[in-house]
Formats: structure tokens, C-alpha cells, sequence
């Protein structure tokens, strides 16, 4: 017998996630997605034979989805199948430079040792500090709802605060063990997914290298799509409802309490309590009435955000023989690109870009004898976004590729889309049309992002990459069940 309703606005990665956990826990769960199909930034489309993912395409900390799935006695077997790639990636400096990652510890030491003498046991050194701060920093830090500070003012956590380095930033940190060049960009790569400089960035994301180099990078079979397909398939064995195409137009607000939501459809739904995996922005903005914000806009003006992207989905109609399944092109100035997204927000003169080529591990993406390009550049949010731009950069990227690769591929393309900040605000309604979220500055991290329980309404809570833990598909997931066990301890 359930207890209460709960309505689930958004059905990305962090409201299924929600949804799942509440509905074990005895609620009665709806969840409306504007869209006409779930996912929200995962969503997949087809076309001319070949299967893209829209947004996601890293599959790392398996074991945050293993545990997500085990919470429901699940394993992620259950679902789909997961293959480890080696090498995990590419790394284009030139035409003539580029390092290939592999997956294989031992032999990422002698290949750093071969760049920088050396380097082989500052690896082990900084490996060793990293897996610590992961397991202090994704076991425990990362589930705290983070509502206040006192959640953190205890001896053991202000000890732990200054091992996990805290207080100092990721460049600092990463300059104590390296000094190549090369090596350091490496280094600095994956917390580019939390959407900030390596200098304004806390030296606590190390445990991100540890999640690429020890945990390794992996491939859903099918694509990240299929991940969602999994979610999708708990959640409604679960008896959670999921109604896309219901864009939600306005709450029905009684004693600082919502009773309801209404669609842009004209449908109604009534419930208990109300979780937004939708756009924090967007729901504060457009769907409450100012006494009810929590924030305002002068608030939301000085957050630093992610990056947004521009990405191109392309269909070739040969395979591509020097790109694997993921390459990054940092064959550019780092620092320009960098300062054109962070500190003088504009289109880049000289872009870093990435590519990733699924077809290269399935080929179930793509016809027989096909590619399929994802290709992604960081840009800074709320700048113009027009077709005239998207063209200038799809030359410019298409030429540096086809520098690299010796091979034509534009006369190749059977299939061209493109998608930047304009898509980002149609289709969900992102602030500045921005693709991650809030950066994880110091300033922006745990009890400093904006509060996952609305300040005025009793049962308004917000779950996403706007909050608590970040931006990224695992914290997605773990936001989800932060949320849903705040509303459990409320209202079950």
C-alpha cells in the first residue's frame, strides 16, 4: 500500500534514480518529461542507420552504478553488457604526437617514465593519495545532502578535509609530482567534467584520475543509452509511472505547500511531495512565483557554470583509421581555450575538441563498413549561437581531424547534425544554455551549491547536476538517492 504520491519533474539520470529509490521505499512515483522521450541530456536518437547518444558518452566509476543497482538487489549484468577499453583513450598533440592511455597500470608507468624520468613512482604516490580521497569523497562526502555546514564539523571530517587537500587547488597539487607538459595536461583532463580551471578546481578531484587510471574507462554495449533503458526498465518494475511529452506549465501552491502540477497539456497531477530534476534555474524562474524562490537572480548571475558544447553527430561512410573510441585534440593553447570559456567568455580562437568514435568498439552503431563521429567542443555558456557559427567551427574541426588522420571525410558524411546553446534551452531549458552544470569550485562544492529542499515550500526539493554532489553521470545517480532519502526521512 503506498504511503504517499510523489511527482518526478525530468526523467534524466538523476529523477530516474529518484524515482527508483522512492517507490522502493513505498511511494507512489510520476514522473513527467517535457520530452517526448526520457533521458533528458542521455537521450539517443537514430538516423540513416546509425544510433548516437546525445550527450553522455563516459562510462567511469562503475562501482557507483553497481551500487546503485545492488540497493534493489540488481547487478548491472542484469541490464546490459559493459566492455573495458584499451587503450582508455587518445591524446593528440600534433599530427606526429599523441599518447595513447592504457588501461594496464604498470604499463601507464613506464609509458610516463619513457615522457619524464622518474614519473613512474610520483604516479604511485599521487595514485595512492587519489584512492583515498575517492573512497572518503565518493563513499562518504558525496552522500551528504549538504544542507548545512554542520554536516561537516567533526574532528574526523576536518581531518579528512585536509588529507583530501581540500584548501589547495588541482594545478598546486598536480605540480608536486609532474612536470612535463604533456603529462600534466593528462593529468588535468578528467576534471574537465567538472567544468572548471585546474587552478580554481580543489586538489580533492584527484580522485578523479583515480576513477580513470584505477577504475579504468568502459563501454555500455549499445551505448550510454542503454544505461537509461536500465533505469527505465527498474523504475517501472518498480510501478513508477512515466509520462513524456508533459511539460510542466505551473504548481498549485496552498499554505506553502504544493497540491499540484499542471502540464503545458492540460493534464493535472496531484501529489505529496515534488521532486525537480528539471533545470534548478528554470523551475525557481519560470514555474514559481517570487515569495516561493529560494534564489535570485542576481544569485544565479554570479555562479560559475560548466561549459556548454558544441557537438556534431556525424554518419561517414568508411571507417576512420587513426581515431579510437575516444580521442581528445589538445592540439591548441590549453590556457586561450581555457580563458575564452572561464575568464573572457567567447567563441574560441583555436579550440581543443573531442571525438569519440563508437563504431570503433560496436558496431552496432553504425551500418557495416560505417563510422560514427560524436564530436564535442567546450564553449563558454550564454554566448551567440547562430548556423553561421556552427559551420565556421565544423570546418575548422573537420580540417584538424582530417590533418591528423591523412584522410578525406567530409566527402564522407551521409549524416550531419549539430547541436549547441540554442538546442540546450529548447530541449531543457538550460540556464545560459549551459551542457553540465555548476562548476565544482571551492566556492560551489557540498553545503555551498544551491540547497537540495526548496527555503519557503514544505515539499519542493530539486535533484540534479545544479546540486549536490555535481555535474557528471554518477553524481546524477547518487544526487537522485540524496534527494529521494531527504524525502523519505520527511515524509515516510
Amino acid at each position: 500500500m503506498y504511503s504517499k504520491t510523489a511527482i518526478v519533474i525530468g526523467s534524466g539520470f538523476s529523477g530516474l534514480s529518484t524515482a527508483c529509490v522512492l517507490a522502493k521505499n513505498d511511494f507512489k512515483v510520476r514522473i513527467l518529461e517535457k520530452n517526448e522521450s526520457i533521458g533528458g541530456r542521455a537521450r539517443m536518437f537514430k538516423s540513416e542507420g546509425f544510433t548516437f547518444d546525445m550527450g553522455p558518452s563516459w562510462y567511469w566509476m562503475p562501482d557507483i552504478f553497481e551500487s546503485f543497482f545492488a540497493y534493489f538487489g540488481k547487478s548491472v549484468s542484469d541490464y546490459y553488457e559493459l566492455k573495458r577499453l584499451d587503450p582508455s583513450y587518445r591524446i593528440i598533440f600534433d599530427s606526429e604526437q599523441q599518447i595513447d592511455v592504457p588501461a594496464d597500470f604498470q604499463n601507464l608507468k613506464v609509458l610516463l617514465e619513457s615522457i619524464e624520468k622518474g614519473s613512474a613512482e610520483n604516479l604511485e604516490k599521487f595514485i595512492s593519495q587519489a584512492a583515498y580521497k575517492y573512497d572518503i569523497g565518493i563513499n562518504d562526502f558525496v552522500y551528504r545532502p549538504s544542507k548545512s555546514i554542520s554536516e561537516f564539523l567533526s574532528l574526523k571530517l576536518l581531518v579528512d578535509a585536509i588529507k583530501l587537500d581540500v584548501f589547495q587547488s588541482f594545478e598546486n597539487h598536480i605540480n608536486k609530482y609532474f612536470s612535463d607538459k604533456k603529462i600534466k595536461m593528462m593529468m588535468e583532463f578528467p576534471i574537465l567534467f567538472l567544468g572548471a580551471l585546474a587552478k580554481n578546481t580543489p586538489a580533492l578531484y584527484s580522485l578523479m584520475n583515480y576513477a580513470d587510471i584505477k577504475l579504468g574507462t568502459w563501454y555500455p554495449v549499445g551505448g550510454m543509452f542503454k544505461i537509461i533503458e536500465a533505469l527505465e526498465s527498474l523504475a517501472k518494475e518498480l510501478g513508477v509511472k512515466i509520462h513524456t511529452n508533459e511539460e510542466v506549465d505551473n504548481f498549485t501552491i496552498e499554505n506553502c505547500k504544493i497540491t499540484g502540477v499542471r502540464s503545458k497539456s492540460g493534464q493535472s497531477f496531484h501529489g505529496d511531495v515534488f521532486v525537480a530534476s528539471a533545470d534548478y534555474h528554470h523551475v525557481e524562474k519560470d514555474l514559481l512565483t517570487k515569495e516561493y524562490r529560494s534564489y535570485n537572480s542576481r544569485y544565479w548571475e554570479k555562479r560559475v557554470f560548466a561549459p556548454s558544447s558544441l557537438i556534431f553527430y556525424l554518419g561517414i561512410n568508411k571507417k576512420v583509421k587513426k581515431l579510437l573510441h575516444h580521442n581528445l585534440f589538445f592540439d591548441a593553447d590549453f590556457c586561450e581555450h581555457s580563458k575564452e570559456i572561464y575568464t573572457t567568455p567567447s567563441w574560441p580562437e583555436n579550440p581543443l575538441f573531442y571525438v569519440c568514435t563508437p563504431s570503433k568498439t560496436d558496431q552496432s552503431v553504425a551500418p557495416q563498413g560505417c563510422e560514427n563521429l560524436f564530436i564535442l567542443m567546450p564553449v563558454a555558456p550564454g554566448i551567440e549561437d547562430n548556423e553561421d557559427i556552427r559551420e565556421k567551427y565544423f570546418k575548422l574541426i573537420l580540417k584538424r581531424i582530417e590533418k591528423f588522420t591523412g584522410e578525406k571525410i567530409l566527402e564522407n558524411i551521409i549524416y550531419k547534425r549539430s547541436y549547441a546553446h540554442n538546442d540546450f534551452i529548447k530541449d531543457y531549458h538550460a540556464y545560459k544554455g549551459n551542457a553540465y552544470g555548476l562548476a565544482n569550485t571551492l566556492r560551489q562544492t557540498a553545503f555551498l551549491k544551491p540547497k537540495i529542499k526548496n527555503k519557503h515550500l514544505k515539499n519542493l526539493y530539486y535533484t540534479g547536476q545544479l546540486t549536490v554532489p555535481g555535474p557528471g553521470v554518477p553524481p546524477s545517480l547518487i544526487s537522485g538517492r540524496v534527494v529521494a532519502n531527504e524525502v523519505i526521512k520527511d515524509f515516510a
